[in-house]
């Protein structure tokens, strides 16, 4: 089925016709030169505007013009087919990814496909996937380094989610690590626009380091909140195990307050594991929301308008230089 998206911008179309009956018309300057055969000039000249006056003369002149501003009009619109409704299935779950983007995830130890990439660019590969596999479950992303920020609400968009994630870069949120301001930023975002299973999935390499909320107090407000946290460890094995370098025993610590589980994951198989143990929690009764296929058109017109001007233009010239050639 045709529809315009923005329809009420269809009252421009007689905008320019408006224009041209309300303002005045431009004053033309009057000659100083004065011959005898005058009369007989002006009599010529009323002739020839009564002519050209006609509609039929009128609507041949301005009719290319009409067009390209139609079809302007008409893309402004925003004509576009819809499909038919189709139910689409929720599971009532709402899934924050807290990524950390702090200086050590610059490091490159990882392998992916057999050639050496860095930390964070192995979250984005591994968890892109996990992303588009989440059927059903609203999706958000919060990044933290020395900071906390959101970087993607709450969305069934998982294909725009996975790009966000994508164009990430290390140290955008400080060069530290902020575990517990992470903490406290998934819990008042879920607190604020969730009514369903909270959960939050915690990716880290390093010790908490920096920020001035305690994690396991931010963790303790999420067990209030009915928020279950998923700490994800993604240290390489040959990493140095000390705690300086990821405090393993603190996600441990987060997850089991949470009701959540520790995980290291050095694979997809391994992510697999925790996607299976997300499938296995009982999702929320939720009413089935209903979505159709939208195709936009307004390229199309867009794209004439701009043919037929750039036409327009060039037999403007083209006139131009042939009535400049004629004169000399």
């Amino acid at each position: 089925m045709l529809e315009f998206a923005w329809p009420w911008i269809l009252c421009a179309l007689p905008l320019p016709w408006i224009l041209r009956t309300l303002l005045p018309a431009a004053q033309e300057r009057q000659a100083a030169l004065r011959i005898s055969f005058l009369a007989e000039l002006e009599h010529i000249s009323r002739h020839n505007k009564q002519r050209r006056s006609s509609f039929r003369y009128l609507w041949r002149k301005h009719l290319p013009f009409i067009l390209v501003w139609t079809l302007l009009v008409l893309a402004a619109a925003r004509p576009q087919i819809l499909g038919e409704w189709l139910p689409r299935n929720t599971t009532g779950r709402d899934l924050l990814l807290a990524v950390d983007i702090s200086g050590s995830m610059d490091t490159p130890d990882l392998l992916w496909q057999g050639e050496s990439i860095t930390r964070l660019e192995w979250v984005k590969q591994l968890f892109g996937d996990f992303i588009e596999s989440r059927l059903g479950d609203r999706i958000g992303l919060i990044l933290f380094g020395s900071q906390a920020y959101v970087q993607a609400p709450l969305t069934f968009d998982h294909t725009t989610l996975r790009r966000w994630l994508s164009e990430v870069q290390v140290g955008l949120a400080g060069q530290n690590t902020a575990i517990g301001e992470a903490i406290g930023l998934t819990v008042k975002r879920l607190r604020e626009v969730s009514e369903h299973q909270r959960l939050v999935i915690l990716i880290s390499d390093g010790a908490n380091n920096a920020g001035q909320v305690d994690p396991i107090r931010a963790a303790r407000f999420a067990a209030a909140e009915q928020i279950r946290i998923y700490c994800i460890n993604i240290l390489p094995p040959a990493a140095p195990n000390d705690e300086s370098y990821l405090d393993e025993a603190l996600l441990q610590n987060i997850a089991t307050l949470t009701g959540g589980q520790y995980f290291s994951v050095q694979s997809t198989e391994d992510l697999q594991d925790v996607n299976a143990l997300l499938n296995q929690l009982e999702p929320v009764l939720k009413q089935s929301l209903n979505q159709r296929a939208i195709q936009p058109l307004y390229h199309w017109p867009l794209a004439i308008a701009f043919l037929s001007s750039m036409l327009l233009a060039a037999q403007y010239l083209w006139l131009r230089r042939i009535k400049t050639s004629s004169k000399i």
